[in-house]
């Protein structure tokens, strides 16, 4: 699978396939407060640098050798909390709290920093890749979301039991759908058989 697309199981067991299309929305999957606190999966450090190791910085390069520690995995998910104050605002137009945006700006700091293995001369990110770095990496990708033309382009799914955000990266910039293998289809097969319906 890509790296930043992540497989999905919605509450009646269907696995699907879901792009967000920005490192901050994709940290929002882990889990997040009052009804997202059943979907958490960074119970501990060592899992959400495994779950790193298969997000969207991992296109620009592996992630290897993440370290967090408990006081970084605390810190993340505090961001993770704002994104939950942001980006529901952003994706209905409303605006942020300055709160939640003083938040981002809080956590902005060193990043993830590419250099050149010289063994096979690709990119690869420093070792060792901290929490605090990652926490940087996120937080200012949603400064970038939150600032500029980026922002009128966070969507919530069109389907009225899904909520999941994500940033619109189509051409068209017309995109409805958390997935198409999911609500996507669903939408579909309901527009389908309401023609057939009145046919």
């Amino acid at each position: 699978m890509t790296p930043g697309t992540r497989l999905l199981v919605s509450a009646q067991g269907e696995r699907y396939r879901f792009d967000p299309g920005s490192l901050s929305l994709e940290l929002m999957l882990t889990g997040g407060p009052g009804p997202y606190q059943r979907y958490e999966i960074a119970h501990a450090p060592a899992d959400l640098a495994e779950w790193f190791t298969g997000s969207r910085l991992a296109l620009t390069a592996p992630l290897t050798d993440i370290q967090i520690r408990p006081a970084e995995l605390t810190a993340l998910k505090e961001l993770r909390n704002a994104l939950y104050q942001v980006v529901p605002a952003l994706a209905h137009g409303e605006p942020p709290s300055a709160e939640a945006l003083a938040s981002l700006n809080d956590a902005t700091g060193a990043s993830p920093r590419p250099v050149i293995d010289p063994e096979t001369r690709r990119l690869a990110w420093a070792p060792p890749i901290t929490g605090r770095q990652l926490l940087g990496a996120v937080a200012r990708d949603a400064i970038e979301l939150v600032s500029g033309q980026r922002s009128g382009r966070v969507r919530e799914c069109s389907a009225n039991d899904c909520h999941l955000l994500f940033f619109d990266t189509s051409r068209s910039g017309n995109r409805r759908w958390c997935s198409m293998e999911r609500c996507g289809n669903r939408a579909k097969i309901r527009a389908y058989r309401a023609r057939a319906e009145t046919s």
